[in-house]
């Protein structure tokens, strides 16, 4: 459809207008990075997907979205644009679907996964900037599709006692620990972020299967989602691995250490330098300028 005369003038005023304040804002060394990828609200089409630097220090050209509704999730919190992921990631999602389903999940309420063109956010993440990260929730999916209203306001649920470092078992049964290992059984998956609580009960009800452990990994926070994070594809030369996790299933010392003082101790608080564009590989700041 033709736009008529005055709106096509507007329009690519606009587009003039975004692009000189974007080339601005990219000449300014101290701008952070997560204010100009989380401006932009479209991913980059020019070439084919390409995932660039590591998990924390990175972008993504040619991300593709996944569908705000499928056979066995729902995506949540539409309002962030956070569903874009590497097409390997939206395939994860929709297999880890199936198989949860098979095992009796009911389906996936899928949190962030990574903005249009990746790179730092502004609010909740550090990493999530290659579009190889996803947080699905440990709530179970209702049997009913979600307004949008209840999309932004419904909470994941803590699986831990108030107040303590454990699991309780009303929240976090067979079912949540089903789901974090099937997550981890596919080749694909990197890593499993869980709260150490969490890490703990499932080496406490595992049995002589424990392979899958050493991928599930204790972090901060984590008590009411599980972070899955996918290895680099094959075909993805600028894309940087974590070093493999240790041997062994982890849930020796260095799980007990999450339930000593260490972890928690808090030092002088210095304000963190924002991350720049000079900080992510050069490769982003073309991402970011692609229209």
């Amino acid at each position: 459809m033709r736009l008529p005369a005055g709106t096509a003038r507007l329009a690519a005023q606009a587009c003039l207008a975004l692009v000189a304040a974007t080339t601005a804002a990219l000449a300014a060394e101290d701008t952070p990075a997560s204010a100009l990828f989380g401006a932009v609200a479209v991913p980059s089409t020019d070439h084919p997907p390409a995932v660039i630097g590591s998990y924390a220090r990175g972008c993504i050209a040619g991300a593709v979205p996944l569908p705000a509704d499928g056979p066995g999730w729902q995506v949540m919190r539409p309002s962030r644009n956070r569903a874009w992921g590497h097409p390997s990631l939206v395939a994860f999602v929709e297999r880890l679907a199936a198989a949860a389903k098979a095992d009796g999940w009911p389906g996936l309420l899928v949190g962030d996964m990574g903005q249009p063109r990746g790179g730092p956010m502004l609010t909740g993440h550090a990493s999530h900037q290659i579009g190889l990260d996803v947080d699905v929730w440990l709530t179970p999916m209702p049997g009913h599709t979600l307004t949008r209203d209840e999309r932004e306001g419904l909470s994941a649920v803590s699986m831990l006692r108030n107040g303590v470092m454990e699991v309780d078992p009303a929240r976090f049964g067979q079912g949540q620990a089903a789901l974090v290992r099937r997550a981890a059984l596919f080749p694909e998956v990197e890593r499993v972020f869980v709260n150490p609580a969490i890490k703990k009960a499932l080496c406490a009800s595992a049995a002589t299967d424990r392979d899958w452990l050493a991928k599930v990994r204790p972090w901060y926070g984590h008590d009411d989602h599980m972070h899955v994070r996918l290895r680099c594809p094959a075909d993805q030369p600028l894309c940087r691995d974590q070093d493999p996790p240790p041997e062994g299933d982890g849930c020796g010392a260095e799980l007990a250490w999450w339930f000593g003082p260490e972890p928690y101790k808090k030092g002088p608080a210095v304000p963190a330098k924002p991350v720049t564009l000079v900080d992510l590989p050069p490769a982003c700041t073309g991402v970011l300028r692609e229209p």
